[in-house]
Formats: structure tokens, C-alpha cells, sequence
């Protein structure tokens, strides 16, 4: 018996990924789209600043800088048609000395030649008067008003949940490990799960994606994990952060910046520390104090006690200095994609359509097809319905009127409506992301046992294996002896 030879195999279920596997579901081809974790945008996606960049800080003439502006001009129609939170609420650079005015006109030189419109220095006065909280030391700031705010766990979900619905097949919890090679092809993928042919290999696996080159005999290239910790603020500090502040950048990083969310909570971070290991999402006490002394010199008032979570994440810092995107001449049935990091979220739309052009010069195939289904909707969010809204839901669905995690309004409804999900939420994280069941005050602290209960019912498991992120991260377990009266 032939094995089943899909067109293209894509490596990675990140943003990127996620984009790429969406791109290609418009056309009459069989694709495979893998991933190692428990659900879609585990890696970078899931742990970086959320926001959607103008495009000025990039070197004009670069990769970024090219797919910067092309994918921040895709986010209205994107957002849409895929049913995502999306707000288009501009962005400031924040300068503090005479020196930083100096550099703030620097970048929007730049800006003007990577074609980013609306690019204007306000002064001091005007930034008080748009962002009262802000230092009293600004001597004034760039403002891009095509920035923006986003869900980015929100939206690689609903790009890969959209790639599903158009015929692509996700895998998860399946570990590439190597390639099948027809002298110097690729033909496909070896992983834990066996092994899976194509006549494409897109390699989209962020911080991993070296080291899948390398093992399809390419050297040149390589990533150095750089860590971000950040602080996520109680939604009251809202009330002193409009929009996104960032300091004048550094050399390696955009700087630490405090921006609200697209969901209301206030957002500081990211600091920049290379680091060896992929895996490394640990929190430092001195990481920690970097970015909130960072961002008290942007908003002074903030504090300390509104703290509701910190996390890290890792980007992806290409040995170049700039975006890697090519079908190597070296390895026929190749795509490599390196490098992706900031702003590797917002140029994912149009990385995605880059790949699919590399594709069809390389003579794959693309027909379009007569039945693509065009949107994708979202689970419906209680919390921000009108309470005519709510109440016809309820009367749909009266699992909608229970209400499960008391500080984002997540309701039974909404977690069942996860379970059932293109892509089933299958742990307690995954049905986060979708909900926002978690994300409030009390961390969990309430709703925990309760979306257990109703997962384990929901997914046909016994309570015992549900696990917060996949493979041992359990939450309950059997005793090992009886319990003392």
C-alpha cells in the first residue's frame, strides 16, 4: 500500500505556521500541518507583547521592514474575516532627554522610508494631554498611528482553527525528528508518531527551526534564544495607560514598554537576556526588577500591587539580524523559514503569502478552490454582549447563563463551546486561551475545579488526565494510600 504523499508539510504551529497552513488551505492542496506541544501557538506566539508594529524600527531595505508594513496592512480585513479582537489604536515612542528627540526623528526617517504613513513627533504638551500618566520627564514622542493591539494566542488559534475548516489536518504532540530524503530531497518528515510524506517541507518552528536545517544538511544559520519577562497588571491600571508606550529602542530590543491589552489589562515588558536553553521560560527576581524600573520611567504611578501574573517567553534571534525566508537551491523540496522574531507576529500574514509565492515559483500547483470557506467565527464572549445578547444565548443555550470564572465572566457555555472547538481545547490552558476562563485576579484560584468538571464530561475523560499544558502537568491524582480520618 502508497502512503498518503501530502503537497506540503508545515513545521510548526505558531503564528507563522498557523498563517502559512491558512495561506495554502485557499488552494486544492493536501497539507499537514505538525506541531511537538498540546495545541496551537505553545512556542513565541503565546508569550510575547501582543502588539501589531508600524514598522519604523526596522532597517529599511530588510526583510522586517519590507514584511513589517505588508502585514500591518493586512490586520483589518485579517482580523475580520477571522473573527479577532483587533485594535488600531496607534502607538508611541516615548522620549525623556534632549538626546532621545534626536532619535525619535531618526526612526521616523526611517519609518517614512520603509513607507509607514502617519508618522508624526508631538511634543511634550500634546503627549500629557493623549496619556496623563506619563512621566513628567518626556520632552516628547513619535506616534505611529498604524499600530496596534492584538490577541496573538487569540489569533493563531483562529488561523489554524480557519486552516482546519478549509481541509488542512493539524497534528499535535508530534515531535519532528528528521527528514526522508530522496538523494538531495526532502520527501517528508520522520517523528514519534511515524513518519509522513509530501513533495514540500515548510520548516516554521521558531526557536527550533536551526536545528531542523541543520538536520537537513544546511548549515549557516543559527538562533540564540533571547528571554522577555513581562508583568500583567490588574484591568483597574487601565485607567493610566491609553494605548502603547515605548522607550527609545536599544540596539537588541524595542525596550521595555507598558501597553494596555486588547482585553483591558495593563501589560509590562519585554526586557532582552540571551540565553543557551530553548526551553528556558523561568522568571528572575533581577529580570523581574528590570522591567518594572523600565516601565516606571514611562509611568511612574504604576504599582507593584496591581501585579496579577509574570511570565516569560523566548524569541527567536537569527544569526543574520533579519528575517530568513527561502526555498534553498541546496535541498529541493525545502522551505526555511529562521529568524522570526519581533515583529515576526505582525508580518505573519504576509511572511505567509511569501512562502505560498516561493511554492508556486517552485512549481507547486496552486488552484484555487471553488469551496474555501471564506470567515471563521470565534466562540462567542459572554462578557462583552449586550444584555439583549446574552439573554437570547442563554435562551439557546441555558449553559451560557452559568457563569464559571467570576473575574472575566467566562460562562459554562463558552468552555463547553471550547471542548467542541475545529481545534478541541484538550487542557486547561488551551480552553484559557479561548475563553480567558483563568486570566483574571484570582489566577484560577475559583474556576479551576469547576472547568475540570466540565471538561472531563465535555471530552469523555476521566478528570485524572486532564493536564494544564499536556504531558505531566496533571492536576489531580489518586492517593497512594488512605487518606487520615
Amino acid at each position: 500500500m502508497k502512503p498518503r504523499v501530502y503537497d506540503v508539510i508545515v513545521i510548526g504551529a505558531g503564528a507563522v505556521g498557523s498563517m502559512i497552513a491558512r495561506a495554502l488551505s485557499r488552494y486544492r492542496l493536501d497539507v499537514l500541518l505538525l506541531d511537538k506541544a498540546s495545541d496551537v501557538g505553545e512556542g513565541t506566539t503565546k508569550a510575547n507583547t501582543a502588539i501589531v508594529h508600524a514598522g519604523y524600527d526596522a532597517t529599511p531595505g530588510s526583510a522586517k521592514a519590507r514584511l513589517n508594513v505588508a502585514g500591518n496592512a493586512m490586520y483589518d480585513a485579517l482580523c475580520a474575516d477571522l473573527d479577532v479582537e483587533f485594535d488600531r489604536c496607534g502607538s508611541y515612542v516615548v522620549g525623556v532627554t534632549a538626546e532621545d528627540l534626536v532619535t525619535l526623528r531618526e526612526l521616523a526617517d526611517r519609518g517614512r522610508q520603509n513607507g509607514v504613513a502617519g508618522l508624526e513627533i508631538i511634543s511634550a504638551d500634546e503627549m500629557r494631554r493623549r496619556e496623563p500618566a506619563i512621566t513628567p520627564e518626556v520632552t516628547g514622542a513619535l506616534l505611529a498611528p498604524s499600530g496596534g493591539i492584538v490577541d496573538p494566542f487569540g489569533l493563531c488559534i483562529a488561523a489554524a482553527e480557519h486552516a482546519v475548516l478549509n481541509g488542512v489536518e493539524l497534528r499535535l504532540e508530534t515531535h519532528v525528528t528528521g527528514f526522508l530524503r530522496e538523494g538531495q530531497a526532502v520527501r517528508g518528515v520522520t517523528t514519534d508518531r511515524g513518519a509522513f510524506h509530501s513533495r514540500w517541507v515548510v520548516i516554521a518552528a521558531g526557536l527550533w527551526a536551526d536545528d531542523l536545517l541543520h538536520e537537513a544538511g544546511l548549515d549557516g544559520f543559527t538562533i540564540t534564544p533571547r528571554k522577555g519577562e513581562y508583568f500583567v497588571m490588574d484591568r483597574r491600571v487601565a485607567e493610566q495607560v491609553r494605548g502603547v508606550l515605548f522607550p527609545c529602542p536599544t540596539p537588541v530590543s524595542k525596550g521595555i514598554l507598558v501597553t494596555r491589552t486588547i482585553h483591558g489589562n495593563v501589560m509590562l515588558g519585554p526586557n532582552a537576556v540571551n540565553v543557551e536553553d530553548k526551553a528556558d521560560l523561568a522568571t528572575t527576581a533581577p529580570g523581574l526588577n528590570e522591567v518594572m524600573a523600565g516601565a516606571l520611567r514611562l509611568v511612574p504611578s504604576l504599582d507593584a500591587r496591581d501585579v496579577i501574573r509574570t511570565f516569560a517567553g523566548l524569541r527567536a534571534g537569527g544569526s543574520t539580524g533579519d528575517f530568513r525566508i527561502e526555498a534553498p537551491r541546496e535541498v529541493e523540496g525545502l522551505v526555511f523559514l529562521g529568524g522570526i522574531e519581533s515583529p515576526g507576529l505582525t508580518a505573519a500574514p504576509a511572511i505567509a503569502e511569501e512562502v505560498v509565492g516561493l511554492l508556486g515559483e517552485a512549481g507547486l500547483a496552486l488552484e484555487e478552490r471553488a469551496d474555501y470557506v471564506p470567515t471563521r467565527r470565534a466562540i462567542p464572549r459572554f462578557s462583552l454582549l449586550s444584555a439583549e445578547e446574552r439573554e437570547a444565548l442563554i435562551a439557546q443555550d441555558p449553559r451560557y447563563g452559568n457563569v464559571v470564572c467570576r473575574c472575566e465572566t467566562v460562562t459554562e457555555g463558552e468552555i463547553v463551546a471550547a471542548c467542541h472547538a475545529p481545534i478541541p481545547a484538550r487542557t486547561y490552558d488551551a480552553v484559557k486561551r479561548r475563553t480567558r476562563v483563568g486570566t483574571g485576579r484570582c489566577q484560577g484560584a475559583f474556576d479551576t475545579p469547576l472547568v475540570i468538571d466540565i471538561m472531563a464530561r465535555e471530552l469523555g475523560v476521566d478528570p485524572l488526565t486532564l493536564t494544564k499544558k499536556g504531558g505531566a502537568s496533571r492536576f489531580l491524582t489518586r492517593p497512594t494510600k488512605e487518606a487520615p480520618r
